[in-house]
């Protein structure tokens, strides 16, 4: 109804900026893909005589926080802290993580950093769960997914961009351990907004009763009932899995390609500024696919793109590479991501997103672990045939695509 609509309105946007906020925060601090994770790797690579297989495996341990994110959204889901059962956490795993960061800004060997920085991949985890069950909470009331999952993705991108290009800058003009400290202390400040900006969130009071609490267990059980589920996990673990070449590509970028720290620094930013191309495109024309259809659309350009590297040769190549894949990687996003927002039963909203998300995340380091041993022992260091087996093992996925069942859109009061 009319008079409904404005309270709907002004809901969906506190959690928009209250996305905007978080997910910026995670594009600076995610230890494998944030500002410290460039310079890390030329800590390990330059200093400590790391090989990509070495970087790839021990490195891995920071994906276990992300894997087990089910564990973090059972707790929220069924044990409130304060009566509340988002808010509390949020504040408390970034105020941990700024903590995190602030010690890794002390060490200087690997036996030290490492676990560090796998205490700041829990938190990030964390507050990324919370607001995974958020995004689906609010998501599924107001018919919001995808727009909830563009904004997360394009602030992410945003702040992204911004901290792999200080991450490069930081690499040229400064020592490989001075560099690494400066970005774990930049990592530091930026959690201290999301303990601030918890009260963009309207979260209704929640206590533990037997009565919710075996609502919420039989919900939990129900996801585990789901074909569907079972099917969207499947679709999630072999998108995602395909033999990833991150890591030889960045040793493909320094030792073949003489490519300079700070020019890899600005791919990664135009990396990210095609996704926030592609975040745009999505609101402009995308939106109006339906679900599969976008699914399709996804993984056609997640073949492309993948391709493309195929044509890398210098550094106009790879400023066109990196946009489009950029593009295509958010494009990608936002159609998995949907999909498995739009698969969470009701009153298991925490666990199934995380479950998800955990399966898309023990597939990242499967496949670039995977990757790198391929590229070292089987490939013998050859990037051209591991691109070609990733974009291939992507395209497989298009099977899956009539298999799974799709919530019809829901209609949208006039004026809305």
């Amino acid at each position: 109804m009319p008079s409904e609509q404005p309270p709907e309105r002004r809901t969906v946007n506190r959690v928009m900026w209250f996305f905007a906020i978080v997910y910026a925060v995670e594009g600076i601090g995610q230890a494998k893909s944030g500002i410290i994770w460039q310079p890390l790797t030329y800590f390990l690579k330059e200093t400590q005589g790391w090989d990509p297989v070495r970087i790839s495996v021990s490195l891995a341990i920071f994906d276990l926080p992300w894997v087990i994110k089910p564990l973090w959204g059972a707790i929220s889901d069924f044990v409130p802290l304060f009566g509340y059962r988002r808010r509390p956490y949020l504040v408390l795993a970034n105020l941990a993580a700024v903590l995190a960061f602030a010690r890794v800004a002390t060490l200087n060997t690997p036996a030290a950093l490492i676990p560090a920085i796998t205490v700041t991949s829990v938190a990030m985890a964390v507050s990324s769960t919370l607001c995974g069950a958020l995004l689906v909470e609010t998501g599924q009331k107001h018919d919001a997914s995808p727009g909830l999952v563009n904004q997360q993705w394009l602030w992410y991108n945003i702040a992204q961009m911004a901290a792999v290009l200080l991450a490069g800058y930081l690499l040229e003009i400064l020592p490989p351990a001075g560099a690494l400290h400066a970005a774990a202390w930049i990592a530091a400040a930026a959690p201290l907004s999301v303990v601030c900006s918890v009260w963009l969130v309207h979260e209704d009071r929640a206590r533990i009763d037997l009565p919710a609490l075996r609502g919420r267990l039989a919900a939990l059980l129900s996801a585990f009932r789901s074909r569907n589920l079972w099917l969207v996990a499947g679709f999630l673990f072999l998108y995602y899995f395909s033999p990833g070449f991150g890591t030889p590509l960045y040793f493909e970028m320094t030792d073949r390609l003489g490519f300079s720290q700070g020019f890899i620094g600005v791919l990664s930013s135009i990396s990210a500024g095609g996704w926030i191309l592609g975040g745009v495109l999505y609101k402009w024309r995308l939106h109006r696919l339906s679900q599969p259809a976008l699914l399709r659309l996804s993984i056609a350009g997640g073949v492309a793109a993948t391709l493309l590297y195929l044509l890398l040769d210098g550094e106009a190549s790879a400023v066109a590479i990196w946009l489009l894949s950029g593009v295509a990687g958010m494009i990608a996003m936002i159609a998995t991501m949907s999909l498995a927002a739009e698969s969470c039963p009701e009153g298991a909203e925490g666990f199934a997103f995380a479950g998800l998300m955990s399966i898309v995340n023990l597939a990242a380091p499967l496949a670039d672990s995977t990757g790198s041993v391929l590229f070292e022992h089987v490939f013998n260091r050859q990037i051209a045939p591991l691109i070609t087996l990733s974009a291939a093992a992507t395209a497989l996925v298009f099977v899956l695509v009539p298999f799974m069942a799709f919530r019809p859109p829901r209609l949208v009061a006039a004026g809305q």
